[in-house]
């Protein structure tokens, strides 16, 4: 048998020991870079990126959530959490019987899976193109209603408000219902502890009847 070395175990020259080690660093110095300036430089998103969360309304400003606790079921990672209440005639915040009091979603926990979207009934939660969720705070990752809630466009009314008049339930998920009703005015808040007036004004006026 022969005592010479294999090729593979042959001894390198002491040269060829840096030349191979960046052997890699010299072939991505003449491709294409990939780097991204980010922040400055953002990157566009698909139509259908799976990003934060957006609970809608409906034309006239009234939200589509009904409070059915749908998506916080096929939520595989538990990060929403739905409270529903009843709607009232004083009060209205959906056009049926119920609406989303407390709505949270966790995005500790959240992984944009989307299959809240899916298993919404109303359309009334959506995802958008928004990515950038980091934080410092754990708590200010714990998005609520008021956070997730869509802004108000043109001809809608903040709610709660009453329903378009003549129109039903079932008449808003036909589209029928465009705008705002003329002379629709926001109702008081009750449910939500906007009975009590706070503030300065609320406080001199406090001080004036204990006078």
């Amino acid at each position: 048998m022969s005592s010479e070395p294999s090729r593979g175990d042959a001894p390198r020259a002491p040269f060829q020991n840096p030349v191979a080690g960046f052997g890699v660093t010299f072939k991505a110095m003449f491709r294409k870079r990939l780097t991204e300036q980010y922040p400055e430089e953002k990157k566009h998103t698909a139509p259908r990126f799976h990003g934060r969360h957006q609970l809608n309304r409906h034309p006239d400003g009234l939200e589509k959530c009904i409070g059915c606790e749908l998506c916080a079921w096929a939520c595989p990672a538990d990060a929403i959490y739905v409270e529903g209440a009843d709607n009232t005639d004083e009060e209205r915040y959906s056009p049926g019987e119920r609406y989303g009091r407390v709505y949270q979603i966790n995005y500790l926990r959240c992984i944009l899976c989307g299959l809240c979207v899916e298993a919404c009934p109303t359309r009334a939660l959506t995802m958008t193109n928004e990515y950038e969720l980091a934080d410092a705070s754990r708590e200010s990752l714990i998005y609520t209603k008021e956070q997730l809630l869509a802004g108000l466009e043109d001809r809608m009314v903040d709610t709660p408000h009453a329903i378009y008049p003549g129109m039903t339930e079932q008449d808003y998920y036909r589209g029928l219902v465009t705008e705002a009703a003329p002379g629709t005015e926001r109702q008081v808040a009750l449910s939500k502890g906007e009975q009590h007036a706070s503030g300065p004004a609320a406080r001199a006026t406090d001080e004036e009847v204990e006078a």
